[in-house]
């Protein structure tokens, strides 16, 4: 079993093995040290892993209820947190119990806000299921949902007892959530690791399998390593939102329904690379996005999507942070008045 351990106001382990869902159980238990355990999921999820993980927590002497929610980005909403809330008053979930995420991103983000928030807090566990969970969003203590005016505007920082990563999971992905997934991966290669972008670059998504477990503990241990520097994203952590300035505006036009968060954060760092990189870096970064299946371009009006960035989080005052990565494996952290930074994206587009 391989660990990486977190060093922040509360650390915590991310032990990655294949098979440790099935029986992750007592280290849980080990880690929590409680005896009732609510279990978020969605219906896809729940259908292939719920029971598993039900059974290694009672083995383990937890009493265990689980809360099931309709998959998707529109779920991490305001009305799915107020029935996990619900749930959790009916089933007696005091302080001293857990919540225990066991999905993909949505799942983790809205599960770890109901822990940060119910109850003024209780301790949760991520064990997430999709290639994006593992490597991005499960790793940082970022919780959220999202309101109709933009993703994840209400949210809170709340790290997890632990992270358990099973890579075994993943072969249960459809073609299109692994492609999400690596849309992160390019990401992480792009702001802070040449090297683990010329890994990805010399696969696609029919051969990464042979090399997903190297991809995840790398970009986990960026993650760990940029979370540890900025833990509550005032600075350094900002560059670990490469391609969502724009990613976030493509998921908002088309409503959460047309593109995959990572489908969008791949559009993104293609728009921000024609603007700020050279053709040659642009051109690798564009092939190995089409690698992956993911695309480089919609049919959404520039102008609208720059428009719809003014609700972005790194937005403050009157200015907006974004990121740049002139050269591979080096991101900086860019601030213009959103005005300019209109101007900028539309005036540098081709």
């Amino acid at each position: 079993m391989k660990t990486i351990k977190v060093n922040v106001s509360s650390s915590y382990d991310i032990l990655i093995e294949r098979g440790l869902l099935k029986t992750c159980g007592s280290i849980i238990k080990d880690t929590v040290k409680c005896s009732n355990a609510a279990i978020i999921t969605d219906d896809t999820v729940n259908e292939l892993y719920g029971d598993a993980l039900d059974s290694t927590l009672r083995d383990s002497g937890f009493s265990v209820c689980r809360f099931v929610f309709p998959h998707g980005e529109a779920s991490k909403c305001s009305d799915t947190l107020n029935k996990i809330y619900a749930f959790l008053c009916e089933n007696s979930i005091t302080r001293s119990d857990c919540i225990i995420a066991l999905g993909g991103g949505v799942v983790g983000d809205i599960s770890g806000y109901a822990a940060a928030t119910f109850l003024r807090g209780l301790k949760y566990v991520q064990i997430p299921t999709t290639l994006l969970a593992q490597i991005d969003s499960s790793v940082g203590g970022k919780t959220a949902i999202d309101l109709p005016h933009g993703k994840n505007l209400v949210g809170a920082f709340k790290q997890p007892a632990c992270v358990i990563c099973d890579p075994d999971v993943l072969s249960t992905l459809t073609e299109e959530i692994l492609s999400d997934g690596m849309a992160e991966a390019i990401k992480y290669g792009m702001i802070r690791d040449e090297q683990l972008f010329d890994l990805i670059a010399s696969h696609n998504l029919s051969n990464v399998a042979n090399v997903i477990d190297d991809i995840i503990y790398k970009c986990i241990s960026i993650k760990r390593d940029v979370v540890e520097n900025d833990e509550f994203d005032t600075g350094e952590r900002m560059i670990l939102n490469y391609g969502h300035t724009l990613g976030h505006s493509v998921e908002s036009y088309y409503n959460y329904k047309t593109y995959t968060h990572g489908s969008a954060v791949a559009i993104g760092m293609k728009e921000m690379a024609e603007r700020t990189c050279s053709g040659e870096i642009t051109k690798k970064l564009i092939d190995c996005i089409k690698a992956y299946k993911l695309p480089t371009a919609c049919d959404a009006p520039m102008d609208k999507l720059v428009t719809l960035c003014g609700g972005d989080k790194k937005r403050t005052g009157g200015d907006l942070s974004f990121i740049v990565c002139e050269e591979i494996g080096q991101a900086q952290i860019k601030k213009l008045p959103f005005e300019e930074f209109v101007k900028f994206i539309i005036e540098t587009g081709k």
